[in-house]
């Protein structure tokens, strides 16, 4: 059987997206693996399904490059929401996606007598700074501030690395650096990923501030290594900065592939992304 797919960037985290309405898949999770590889299938950080929903106007579901399936990436539920309007799936600029993390809400922002959607603004929802699956800390890691967030601290090859767990729906460690330009992320980044803090594994942020409200980051992905971008980990960057005092509630993050504009609203405690989202080229692949 032969199916069209279509693959998309947001901020250069890209992903294979295919339209589950016209093209059913029953092995998801050994496609992404499959497809994902750079050399031998498209290349991609993982497989992004769109599906039917009976809770919302469309449901994702998320496959990274090793095939595992994570709850929610905020680039692509960007790219979903210009996929939907641009190919003709929906008229709406406001689009309830589901999600495993929860419903999300796309606010597309829309150009060229209503043709081209620009960027798009999801609402992230709250940040969690506690999850007992995902985060066991031992109290010799932990310090708590004196505004009560936890700092934890992790060794990696005899560096260690203080940082904050955010949960945007899936598991976020966010520490700041002094070297970012330097640090070997793979290194780090692989081990700390399966440090026994984190029992389903973690993403990893590695973040320098650079000027007021501005923060370069790097990301090293749980399931697909390095990104050029990050959605959650951009929200989960600017989550920690705030905690942290190191920046206000609005900033800017600075990944490898582009920018994200990140707002810790104080009304609601949500947090809310705005980025781009860009079409790379559609194709067609037989399913094995």
């Amino acid at each position: 059987m032969e199916i069209e797919f279509t693959k998309m960037h947001g901020a250069g985290n890209d992903y294979i997206y295919v339209n589950t309405l016209r093209y059913p898949i029953d092995n998801p999770e050994e496609l992404s693996v499959e497809w994902s590889r750079y050399h031998t299938g498209i290349g991609s950080d993982g497989l992004v399904l769109i599906c039917p929903s009976d809770q919302a106007d469309f449901k994702m579901r998320i496959f990274n490059a090793d095939g595992s399936e994570a709850k929610m990436c905020g680039n692509a539920s960007r790219c979903i929401g210009k996929y939907l309007y641009e190919k003709g799936l929906t008229r709406k600029d406001t689009i309830r996606l589901e999600t495993l993390s929860g419903i999300k809400i796309l606010r597309l922002h829309i150009q060229d007598n209503g043709k081209v959607v620009d960027s798009v603004t999801v609402d992230m929802l709250q940040p969690k700074l506690e999850n007992k699956e995902q985060f066991v800390p031992s109290e010799e890691s932990t310090r708590t501030t004196e505004d009560g967030i936890k700092q934890v601290t992790l060794e990696a090859d005899g560096r260690k690395f203080e940082g904050t767990y955010v949960c945007m729906g899936n598991p976020h460690f966010v520490t700041f650096v002094d070297d970012i330009d330097t640090i070997d992320i793979a290194h780090y980044g692989k081990i700390l990923e399966r440090d026994s803090t984190f029992p389903q594994r973690c993403n990893i942020e590695f973040a320098q501030m650079t000027e007021t409200d501005i923060i370069r980051t790097r990301v090293w992905e749980r399931g697909s290594g390095i990104t050029m971008a990050c959605g959650t980990g951009a929200c989960a960057t600017a989550t920690a900065a705030a905690i942290t005092h190191r920046a206000s509630r609005e900033s800017d993050i600075v990944m490898d592939g582009g920018t994200l504009h990140i707002e810790y609203r104080e009304a609601d405690n949500h947090v809310y992304m705005t980025g781009p989202a860009a079409f790379v080229f559609d194709g067609e692949i037989d399913l094995p």
